[in-house]
Formats: C-alpha cells, sequence, structure tokens
C-alpha cells in the first residue's frame, strides 16, 4: 500500500537543505542538492516507517505558517 507524506524543505546557513516529515515525528535528513535530498528523505521515511512499524501513528498535517515577530 502506498501511503504520501508531506516534506518541509529549509535551507541552512551553510547552503545544505535540510527535510523533515511532520507526520512523522523525528523523521530527518539532509543534503547539498535537492535531488540527493529528495532520495534520502524517501530512505529517511521508510527506516522511520520500518523502524517503528508500517501501523506507526503518524500526525495529521494541517499546514505551514508564518508569523512575523517585532525583535
Amino acid at each position: 500500500m502506498a501511503r504520501e507524506f508531506h516534506v518541509v524543505i529549509e535551507r541552512d546557513a551553510e547552503g545544505s537543505y535540510v527535510a523533515s516529515v511532520p507526520e512523522l515525528r523525528g523523521c530527518h535528513t539532509q543534503a547539498h542538492s535537492l535531488d540527493e535530498l529528495m532520495e534520502r528523505v524517501r530512505e529517511a521515511i521508510e527506516l522511520c516507517l520500518e523502524v517503528e512499524g508500517q501501523n506507526r501513528e503518524t500526525l495529521d498535517f494541517v499546514g505551514v505558517q508564518r508569523i512575523t515577530i517585532a525583535a
């Protein structure tokens, strides 16, 4: 059975891409290119599911919001 996950992608100060999967707590990876990142995040998801089992309880992804705070 195929499952679909959201992936949040950010870029750090050194220019590397960092991905996290909100539905799978603790599922993160990083890479120097977006292509490499997508390969790694697929592997990370598969490993998270393997370690925790296919029936791992996942969180429902609601969305991403931007907020501005006066510093």
